[in-house]
């Protein structure tokens, strides 16, 4: 590729942002108070071992992205 494609595959932050909706999701919140906290909670209990999978899973993105030719992958 020219150019790096503009992928939400190569950002490790937008699969972060998934899993703190996903145990956001596990918790009943009525305010918005209730929200900020839950997900304070969700953020601090995210362990090292996700942001590292996180990380370690860039190159097997990166490969996909390049065989997609800058569409849309499995990731």
């Amino acid at each position: 590729m020219d150019f790096p494609p503009q992928s939400p595959d190569l950002n490790p932050i937008e699969h972060l942002w998934g899993h703190l909706e996903t145990e956001r999701a596990k918790h009943s919140v009525t305010s918005q108070e209730a929200l900020w906290n839950t997900v304070k909670s969700c953020w601090d209990d995210t362990s090292q071992q996700v942001l590292h999978k996180l990380v370690e899973s860039m190159p097997a993105r990166v490969h996909a992205v390049i065989k997609a030719k800058g569409g849309r992958t499995k990731y």
